[in-house]
């Protein structure tokens, strides 16, 4: 099991950058797949970038492309998500996910796909 633990939300505005970390807990960090998401009120819960276990993968949804960076440090048993250019449809609670893989590269981007969550940390743009 991996326990998850979000941090670095806050308000910003828009145009500025904010840096989520996801910091896991328990045993072998770089045996998962991690993944960021958001849901905003009212909204479903969408993924927003996810990475494969060696980091060398990622993806990103297309309304984050060129603006947001995922990265881990499995040495810290962290993954980073750092947003920049932040617009005010940016505003949600984010929440990172993590799914053990036998697979060095497979990266998931679907929210069934994961097996552990943590808490959330909410991200507010203002214009």
């Amino acid at each position: 099991q991996v326990r998850l633990v979000e941090s670095g939300g806050g308000l910003v505005l828009a145009g500025g950058s904010l840096r989520l970390s996801c910091a896991a807990s328990g045993r072998a960090f770089n045996m998962y797949a991690m993944g960021w998401f958001r849901q905003a009120p009212g909204k479903e819960r969408e993924c927003v970038s996810a990475i494969s276990r060696n980091g060398g993968d990622t993806a990103y949804t297309q309304s984050v492309k060129g603006r947001f960076t995922i990265s881990r440090d499995n040495a810290k048993n962290t993954v980073y998500l750092q947003m920049n250019s932040l617009k005010p449809e940016d505003t949600a609670v984010y929440y990172c996910a993590a799914r053990p893989t036998p697979s060095v590269t497979n990266k998931f981007l679907k929210e069934s796909d994961y097996n552990y969550w943590g808490q959330g940390t909410q991200v507010t743009v203002s214009s």
